[in-house]
């Protein structure tokens, strides 16, 4: 490439850079701007990215105060954090069985599972609803909707999770399988200590992408859930953003605090999702 090219090239990852940060900027900003006046004053200029004005933390000091944000924090971190859990461990046995296992119907199955991550969520969603209201639960309860496992269990498997998986252990060398079973070890001591290790970059990705995924999933908190109690963020957020007098500095703080949980993940798994997202050609 040329210099004038890697200066263009350059220019148009800055300017890409740019577009994805500023909102984050404005957000962060303005968070930390007490004089509301002064806040949407600002908003329709160069002033939103200055931190000028009476900075202080009262927005933030009102957000944890006055508002539900600590329940559906607490909400939003175990129903993501069991969903991750749990999926990571059906996924991966999934993968697994795709990538070594030889049975009726694998090609099938292989081919439905692709099929299926061309499929919005939007599109099943209503049946879905209409499907966990019918199941039964433990007690004799009949229904899911607004409890923590309906926010759980559906969203465990995931087609993409699987299908990556099942990509990664093709590339794990089938002798140290094979050395593993000679030493006697069975088929899950093989898959749980000798394969899965191996695919850590794909766990650190699947682990981001269904986090990312329910943390900021609004559609289903609203169709399948009742009360506050059980609201995450996002239910929790838009219930706060229609509240009037609506203080934009509140809901800034109430956004900032809601996004510094994904910045840490992706932080902590950055190194291992970079090196899986490379190897296997995930883009956007």
């Amino acid at each position: 490439m040329t210099r004038a090219g890697r200066i263009l090239l350059t220019a148009l990852q800055g300017l890409l850079a740019a577009c994805f940060l500023a909102p984050l900027l404005v957000m962060v900003v303005s968070a930390f701007k007490a004089d509301e006046l002064r806040l949407l004053a600002d908003l329709g200029g160069v002033g939103a990215f200055l931190p000028r004005g009476g900075l202080s933390l009262r927005n933030f000091e009102r957000v944890l105060t006055a508002s539900r944000f600590p329940r559906a924090l607490a909400n939003s971190l175990f129903t993501a954090s069991a969903t991750v859990a749990l999926g990571l461990l059906v996924n991966s046995m999934l993968g697994y069985a795709l990538a070594r296992f030889r049975f009726p119907g694998r090609d099938l199955l292989l081919a439905a599972l692709v099929a299926l991550v061309i499929i919005p969520f939007e599109a099943v969603a209503v049946p879905l609803l209409l499907l966990v209201n019918a199941l039964p639960w433990f007690g004799g309860a009949r229904g899911w909707l607004n409890s923590y496992h309906v926010q759980i269990l559906p969203f465990a498997a995931s087609a993409f999770s699987a299908y990556l998986y099942r990509q990664a252990f093709l590339a794990v060398p089938r002798e140290l399988e094979e050395a593993a079973f000679l030493d006697g070890a069975g088929r899950w001591r093989t898959y749980w200590s000798i394969a899965l290790p191996l695919v850590r970059p794909t766990t650190a990705t699947v682990a981001v992408l269904q986090f990312l995924a329910r943390w900021g999933d609004l559609l289903w908190p609203v169709m399948a859930v009742r009360t506050e109690d059980r609201a995450t963020l996002p239910l929790a957020m838009q219930t706060f953003f229609g509240q009037y007098p609506r203080a934009w500095g509140e809901v800034m703080a109430f956004a900032t605090l809601t996004a510094l949980p994904t910045l840490l993940l992706f932080l902590l798994c950055q190194r291992w999702f970079v090196r899986s997202a490379v190897s296997s050609g995930i883009k956007g």
